[in-house]
């Protein structure tokens, strides 16, 4: 099976081999992918992160020419790489693959990244760390199927902060509600903890935010901010009601 790299800032993968389908989700750079099948213009492939699947447009394709080890992840909002003397823009959340502090190689051909990154098996859980790395993202735009600083979903928001720490989440909320152990209670609940929220008609979850100290919750809807949580549900103060009704409360680390 073949296999790809994201070499562009930012690849959407699409619903159906149009470039008017709904965006379902996002690669970012230095992610990888294995391509199931492919028509004149389009691939549909499969995200090796989480496995989801989508259609990419076939001239954002780059083939995987080697196995990729100790990929760093960027921590800077945007900062850009440099292959050839050329500038690519890097988001946060996206893979340096081989990276020694300065340098990493892609498809063995030699690129310079001086931003922020971390290794994800030296980033240690813990309280303030995990609360740092979700307010990078304070206030940015939600965008279905986003992933990155300049537009993301709630689930989006989640898998790419957990990716920090060495976990990998699935890409959807009610799939990442599978995960960890229950939480009895808000009360109980710890900064770093994943709450679901379902929707009243059918119970289905369709919402995830980040649990922060003092009870709030970090989230995206509409944009990714800070609010409070209790029992019932978040609560958005700017509008004077509860937003989103609470179905359970994961503890995934």
């Amino acid at each position: 099976m073949e296999k790809g790299i994201c070499t562009v800032s930012i690849i959407p993968l699409r619903e159906t081999a149009n470039d008017r389908s709904q965006m379902v989700t996002q690669l970012l750079f230095g992610e990888t992918y294995s391509i199931l099948k492919q028509e004149e213009k389009w691939l549909f492939i499969q995200a090796n992160h989480d496995t989801y699947e989508g259609w990419i447009d076939k001239k954002q394709f780059t083939s995987a020419t080697e196995t990729l080890q100790n990929a760093a992840l960027t921590y800077d909002l945007t900062h850009p790489i440099v292959i050839n003397n050329q500038h690519i823009p890097l988001v946060l959340g996206s893979k340096l693959p081989n990276f020694d502090g300065i340098n990493c190689n892609i498809n063995k051909q030699k690129a310079s990244y001086n931003g922020l990154a971390v290794q994800p098996n030296n980033f240690t859980f813990n309280e303030e760390r995990i609360t740092k790395t979700a307010l990078k993202y304070l206030h940015a735009p939600y965008l279905w199927g986003g992933r990155s600083p300049f537009g993301i979903d709630c689930s989006g928001f989640t898998q790419n902060v957990y990716q920090f720490f060495q976990v990998a989440l699935p890409r959807d909320a009610y799939q990442q509600a599978t995960q960890g152990q229950i939480v009895g209670f808000v009360e109980e609940a710890q900064p770093g903890d994943l709450a679901f929220f379902d929707r009243e008609e059918d119970g289905h979850i369709i919402h995830v935010g980040i649990i922060l100290s003092d009870k709030k919750i970090i989230h995206a809807s509409g944009k990714v901010r800070i609010d409070s949580i209790d029992h019932f549900g978040i609560f958005n103060k700017e509008a004077n009601k509860y937003t989103h009704k609470l179905r359970i409360i994961k503890r995934v680390v």
